[in-house]
């Protein structure tokens, strides 16, 4: 039977706890995020600025250095604190922006971890949508008993308790991982129907070895969903009676979704609680996933497939309905990970960034953004960089982003700016005359746009070794092999269709060759 005819959109349970995503994407139920900061984030707000326009920023914050952070999440219950996973310790520690990091963990798990593997430890935690009147911490880790992948519970006695004990664990389900210490995923998190998602790797080495992709008898390679405000039978939770595949035979009934290599990270929009995964690839693809709220038993191919692109013909089944990507790239410019991020959501950059999904490559720290178009396609455009080794994405109270980063062990402050609109430009260069170890040139900026281009700066790059000394009806300056020239007072606009000439006379110490390139205003302009 076609995988597609699994698949269904699921209408939210009428018993879930609430209805907002608490995770990576941060508290986001309305009625939390007044606790914290007395105003409301922008939850449903889009970003009226077109995206290739947008630039994402970051600011360290005075955190003392974290060892191996793996994931961020935030109680909303009107403290203002942050909760950060250290990998390797097995600790959960807390961070508030006023008192920094404090000295002792809230809860340290380290004796019950294996971290020997790089990609093993503590992975991932989430918090109850109810924190504030049913406080506990959920927490993703391998286990020191052969690396088995665990999913545990750790009660807590009120929100604001100091210290979490260890032996109160309860641990709520195990998938055993013995044969490699990679591909853990490790992502854990509430969604917007209350239950419970968790994120497993298929199981390590690579090529999917042990073929657990396609398996729908392992929790291998899946992200399952639990409802763990009871117990059902000799389970320490209760499988949804809509989990896609409860009926099916011999397969899992916590399985959501499956056929993913390692879904390092996922989270929730809480606007409209749709589901981002982002799926670490092979050795060509990284690939980020999308689904509607509700829709689960999606197949996302792997390891048929990598990205869009056919990965393992032998493994791909006649018939079945693949799941692409919404977008994928490739390890050129350094690339080599994806951390999958969230969908900002807060106040401070709405109009710049609201309805805007963030993820950031590992190695390169190139940062794209992605949003629907509302007719099923995406917009998506690099927007520039954050630190390397980005590991987890997380939000305060109010949804403002913060990202961590792995061995440099910062917690950063992610924001928005926006880049100059475009600029429509040609750029006549000439030059008029050489002597002994000097020239002079004439350059002439024509604005072949619409509208007119307020306090223009032109820029290029002299390859020859060449340095200005003096210019007229132009404001020039150079830096290195950077030239800029600006407009005068009287000419700092150039009306749409018209013109601005200046001269300049420079040096040469050899060949001067014309510059390969022109930009006005950041944008590059015809030759």
């Amino acid at each position: 039977m076609s995988n597609h005819r699994r698949a269904r959109r699921l209408a939210a349970t009428a018993g879930a706890l609430v209805l907002a995503a608490v995770g990576p994407a941060g508290p986001t139920a309305a009625d939390e995020s007044p606790s914290a900061l007395g105003q409301e984030p922008s939850a449903t707000a889009e970003a009226s600025l077109p995206l290739d326009r947008l630039q994402v920023t970051n600011t360290r914050t005075d955190s003392d250095r974290l060892d191996r952070p793996t994931d961020i999440e935030s109680p909303g219950d009107g403290s203002g604190r942050m909760f950060i996973t250290e990998k390797e310790a097995g600790a959960v520690r807390v961070y508030h922006p006023d008192s920094g990091l404090a000295a002792d963990p809230l809860l340290d798990i380290g004796d019950r971890i294996t971290s020997e593997g790089n990609e093993q430890g503590l992975l991932g935690i989430a918090l109850p949508p109810d924190f504030e009147s049913d406080p506990a911490l959920y927490a993703a880790y391998t286990s020191a008993d052969e690396g088995t992948l665990t999913l545990s519970r750790f009660p807590m006695d009120s929100p604001d308790q100091a210290s979490v004990p260890a032996d109160g664990e309860e641990v709520l389900l195990t998938e055993p991982h013995s044969e490699y210490t990679n591909h853990n995923g490790g992502e854990v998190e509430f969604g917007p129907d209350g239950y419970l998602y968790w994120s497993l790797g298929d199981g390590g080495n690579a090529g999917d070895s042990l073929d657990n992709g396609q398996n729908l008898g392992t929790l291998l390679g899946s992200i399952v969903r639990l409802d763990v405000s009871d117990s059902c039978g000799d389970l320490a939770y209760c499988v949804p009676e809509d989990n896609p595949f409860v009926s099916e035979p011999g397969a899992r009934p916590e399985i959501w979704a499956y056929g993913l290599r390692n879904a390092w990270r996922f989270s929730f929009d809480p606007a409209d609680g749709s589901l981002w995964i982002a799926d670490v690839g092979q050795g060509s693809w990284e690939e980020v996933n999308h689904l509607p709220a509700g829709e689960g038993g999606t197949n996302f191919g792997w390891p048929c497939r990598e990205g869009s692109e056919e990965f393992d013909a032998e493994r791909c089944a006649a018939g079945a309905d693949y799941t692409d990507p919404v977008f994928a790239y490739d390890h050129l410019d350094g690339n080599c990970s994806v951390t999958g991020g969230a969908v900002y959501r807060g106040d401070e950059y709405a109009d710049l960034a609201g309805g805007t999904y963030v993820m950031t490559d590992y190695c390169s720290a190139n940062t794209w953004g992605i949003r629907p178009t509302g007719d099923g396609g995406y917009t998506t455009e690099r927007i520039g960089e954050l630190p390397i080794q980005v590991t987890a994405f997380g939000a305060d109270a109010s949804g403002e982003l913060y990202a961590v980063t792995d061995l440099p062990g910062g917690l950063h402050r992610v924001g928005f700016e926006a880049l100059p609109p475009p600029v429509h430009c040609a750029v006549d260069y000439t030059v008029d005359s050489e002597w002994g170890d000097g020239f002079s040139a004439s350059v002439v900026v024509t604005n072949t746009g619409d509208e007119p281009v307020e306090d223009w700066t032109a820029q290029w790059d002299y390859t020859g070794g060449q340095q200005v000394t003096t210019a007229w009806q132009a404001d020039v300056s150079q830096e290195g092999t950077t030239v800029s020239a600006s407009g005068l007072d009287y000419s700092q606009v150039i009306p749409a269709g018209g013109s601005r000439r200046f001269g300049l006379q420079g040096t040469i110490t050899g060949a001067n060759p014309a510059p390969e390139e022109f930009r006005v205003n950041g944008s590059v302009c015809e030759g």
